[in-house]
């Protein structure tokens, strides 16, 4: 399972006066249907050059010039009910700026990492099209952390 407090401990920064936090965690339904776990599948070498990307912007400003630290990590093969699949840090000199990125951070690994989810109903399963994604150009790929 994957740790938030782990994310919080790699981001922790003296010089920061905020740290937010996101955990996305498998619900037991989707759309009336009892989900029994999520399933992940990714092409690691693009995911993870895709999020050391996504962290390099992160970090390079474009959440604004406060943002010191970033940690995250995805979940790859089975994640059960009420598990993490994916955790963000962000560390920040102000919450703006953290808030900010985390929500970047989240919504940019939904389009642009290539990581897919098969949702496990009692009664069958589903891959999942995320909504989302944004393919880029071949080779538009840079990523930072799966586990």
């Amino acid at each position: 399972p994957l740790s938030l407090d782990d994310m919080v401990q790699r981001v922790t920064n003296p010089a920061c006066g905020a740290i937010a936090t996101f955990s996305g965690t498998t619900r037991n339904n989707f759309e009336g249907r009892m989900v029994v776990r999520l399933e992940y599948e990714a092409y690691e070498p693009m995911a993870l050059k895709e999020m050391q990307r996504l962290a390099q912007e992160v970090l390079a400003g474009s959440c604004g010039s406060g943002v010191r630290r970033v940690a995250f990590a995805h979940r790859l093969g089975v994640v059960p009910l009420a598990e993490a699949s994916v955790v963000i840090a962000v560390a920040g000199e102000h919450r703006k700026e953290a808030f900010d990125a985390c929500r970047f951070l989240i919504d940019e690994i939904k389009a642009r990492v290539p990581i897919w989810k098969k949702e496990v109903y009692d009664d069958g399963s589903t891959w999942k099209a995320n909504k989302e994604w944004q393919p880029g150009p071949a080779g538009n790929a840079e990523s930072g952390g799966s586990g």
